[in-house]
């Protein structure tokens, strides 16, 4: 009867206690990244990349969901409304944290529906100017500007762009005005400075070697706090512009749902961090213009909250909205 009733002990024991075999472990089937553009840009290339590696590693498939419009809102909110299981990746820009102060109502929140995984890489912009401008330095470019306030001009492709809000960052910096004609697209900014009819842009640096190095345009700097890896011979915007600190690198970062268990987004973390040190992945990288960085999550979620609060005061101080 003793032998019965600890039997019966026992059993009951390991049910409340939880099932006696192991749960699946994470991934257990397919997963899908989530890129809030159109194939074919830097971060859809980075989405890619990513998914390729991450399914070699894990044996599972990997499926890239490219949601387009509204400056990747769509995308950024099935993101933030999927399921919190982790199977469901974001690869996300720093648009993301721009949007919420550009005027539009967006349905998700950037820091309370985002688990942040790990920050992935920066892509380093160009300031570029044309040839018929006559100047070849920023300190040249910089005394233009004062010397005719409101008199150069300079372009985008759209208000509210990363490429906008950099120029107004920078225009706050050196205390100087320009005057912003915002495109249609980046194919219109590059015409319109390819053929003079603005005074400079911020453009994606593998974008601009080309024209670069065929005289077409002239750089004068690169947008980060230090000199980009493709362009090791021009200075950085800081050091050209001799102001301090003053960063425009896009960055790039993985996301799940903020209710993701910290166990999964740890385990992904560690993936995405071991792909970025892979030579071939570097390589694709830079084809791009991309270096990658890597990081905890911890890193991801202190540069989310530092460049919300930054970029809203450029807005604001700005007074942009978004087209």
């Amino acid at each position: 009867m003793r032998k019965t009733l600890s039997l019966v002990v026992l059993v009951i024991g390991t049910f409340l206690c939880g099932p006696a075999f192991p749960q699946d472990a994470y991934p257990s089937k397919p997963l899908r990244i989530i890129v809030p553009f159109a194939p074919g840009g830097g971060i859809d290339i980075l989405g890619r990349t990513l998914g390729q590696k991450l399914s070699e590693r894990w044996k599972q498939p990997v499926v890239i969901e490219n949601r387009p419009g509204a400056s990747g809102a769509i995308g950024f909110d099935l993101a933030a409304k999927a399921p919190p299981d982790g199977y469901s990746i974001l690869m996300s820009v720093n648009t993301m944290i721009m949007l919420p102060s550009l005027g539009k109502k967006i349905p998700f929140d950037p820091i309370k529906d985002f688990a942040p995984v790990a920050p992935v890489a920066v892509g380093t912009m160009a300031f570029v100017v044309p040839p018929s401008l006559g100047v070849k330095t920023m300190p040249e470019f910089v005394a233009l500007a004062k010397k005719e306030p409101g008199k150069l001009n300079y372009g985008s492709p759209g208000n509210g762009t990363p490429h906008h809000l950099s120029m107004e960052l920078f225009k706050q910096r050196a205390g100087i005005d320009l005057t912003h004609i915002p495109y249609k697209g980046s194919d219109g900014m590059m015409t319109g400075i390819l053929g003079g009819q603005i005074g400079a842009v911020f453009m994606p640096v593998h974008q601009a070697l080309t024209n670069v190095q065929a005289g077409r345009l002239v750089m004068l700097s690169s947008s980060g706090t230090k000199r980009s890896n493709a362009t090791p011979n021009v200075p950085s915007l800081g050091e050209a512009a001799g102001i301090r600190d003053i960063d425009v690198d896009i960055w790039f970062g993985v996301y799940l749902q903020a209710a993701t268990p910290r166990d999964i987004v740890a385990k992904l973390n560690a993936e995405v961090n071991a792909i970025l040190k892979s030579p071939d992945v570097v390589e694709t990288l830079a084809k791009q213009g991309l270096q990658p960085t890597g990081g905890t999550p911890e890193d991801l979620a202190a540069l989310t909250s530092s460049d919300l609060a930054r970029w809203a005061k450029v807005i604001q101080d700005a007074h942009i909205k978004a087209d």
